[in-house]
């Protein structure tokens, strides 16, 4: 299997140079597993008093392997129980918990990236108990569709943990599905036998780990490209809710808003406790805090970054420029856009809302760098080269001239352009 070959995951709390983000083609490893493990994650008490998150469970046991991916399976292993209790180790009994979803990211040290889906639930029994977590590492970027299949998880844990392990190998023996297509698993439930269950990939494979109506439901159309605006110059955001899924959710969209473009720098959707220090970061980074952190933060020495409340849908803290940064007519198409979908709220699927705010953002980069195709030199041994100037007086616009310039400065556009002169075959997003 072609698992284990990549560099070792390490939390993102030092940030990687030059790192590719979470894009689709570094995400999508075809022909690949579904995941790679499902550990469970338990809290066990200390004999200080304290709690702390250890892996109770893991499939597969993975066995025969190389010095190099025993230390990678070591790395992961450690940095997931981290990341599965992000909110520290506080934690009293109970006896009801609502279960929640979320997902964080950890980066190899080669760029590609791994995703953990995480279950927050409270084991069957009676009694005070404390919440467990189910968590699958993969490589694949597909947020509904794990979703469906932590459901599932859930549903057997209600049984019995034995019940989840044939399940859990059913999936692995399944090839992922391609965009639009659907798998289905044959799975045996002990009282209500063998059942089907179909998991499909939406078709629209850049907006499958993505759930815009999350951002629209906190923020206002105006906010949500202020964040954009911050977001295009890779600037360095904060993100604060209380729910761990909140969080998740109104982070990959706001990444996936620079689609064809991708975030290259630290990207940590929930910021585990420990690592609070990640605000100080000189070089740019997207961060998810619980916002009972919030003093903390703002008691760190920190540069210049905006901080976004997603429980009062508010900034409270900004740079001060991000109303000037788009080309105003492109931000007013863009607001009329959103304000129109945000008023058919209630019309739409999640699907659609995902197709037409991507659609705005990604028309805005078109009518930008669209023309960018033209300003790539070929020589005749066929390696192209990007002319900069051209490219930038191409556009008649002054506002959107000066808005390129900067643009052109970022990663994200550095690394879109050295994918684009690689080669002669029209890049996404050319329009």
């Amino acid at each position: 299997a072609a698992e284990g070959k990549d560099e070792a995951p390490g939390a993102e709390n030092t940030p990687p140079q030059g790192k590719v983000g979470e894009r689709s083609s570094r995400l999508s490893c075809a022909g690949q597993f579904f995941f790679e493990y499902l550990v469970v994650v338990s809290l066990k008490k200390m004999p200080e008093g304290h709690y702390e998150p250890k892996i109770t469970y893991q499939f597969p046991k993975r066995e025969n392997l190389l010095r190099g991916q025993k230390e990678e399976e070591e790395r992961l292993l450690q940095a997931i129980p981290l990341f599965c209790f992000p909110d520290g180790n506080n934690r009293v009994p109970v006896t009801e918990f609502t279960s929640e979803t979320f997902s964080f990211v950890l980066t190899n040290v080669d760029g590609s990236r791994k995703i953990g889906y995480c279950r927050r639930l409270l084991p069957s029994g009676r009694g005070v108990q404390l919440p467990e977590v189910f968590c699958i590492i993969s490589c694949l970027g597909c947020f509904g569709l794990f979703a469906k299949i932590l459901d599932e998880v859930e549903k057997r844990r209600q049984i019995s943990m034995a019940v989840i392990y044939p399940f859990m190998q059913g999936l692995r023996e399944s090839p992922f599905p391609a965009p639009g297509k659907t798998v289905t698993i044959k799975s045996f439930i002990p009282e209500s036998g063998t059942e089907l269950i179909e998991l499909t990939r939406p078709l629209d494979a850049h907006l499958e780990h993505v759930e815009f109506q999350a951002l629209l439901q906190r923020l206002s159309p105006d906010l949500i490209l202020l964040i954009f605006a911050s977001a295009v110059l890779e600037r360095r955001l904060i993100f604060l809710a209380e729910e761990l899924s909140v969080l998740s959710q109104c982070i990959h969209a706001v990444a996936a808003l620079l689609y064809p473009f991708t975030w290259a720098h630290t990207y940590i959707p929930v910021v585990p406790e420990c690592l609070l220090d990640t605000v100080c970061c000189p070089t740019p980074f997207m961060v998810g805090i619980q916002r009972r952190h919030l003093e903390r933060v703002l008691e760190q020495p920190m540069e210049e970054a905006l901080i976004v409340d997603l429980c009062q849908g508010k900034i409270i803290r900004e740079v001060g420029d991000e109303q000037e940064i788009l080309p105003g007519k492109l931000q007013n198409e863009m607001l009329l856009s959103l304000n129109k979908h945000n008023n058919n709220n209630n019309e739409h699927t999640s699907e659609q809302v995902n197709a037409l705010v991507s659609e705005a953002f990604v028309h805005f980069f078109v009518r930008l760098v669209g023309h960018y195709s033209n300003h790539i030199k070929w020589s005749r041994s066929g390696s192209g080269t990007f002319q900069e100037r051209p490219f930038c007086k191409a556009v008649p616009s002054k506002s959107c001239r000066r808005f390129l310039k900067k643009f052109v400065r970022t990663n994200m556009f550095s690394l879109f352009i050295e994918e684009a002169e690689k080669s002669r075959i029209p890049q996404e997003g050319n329009g």
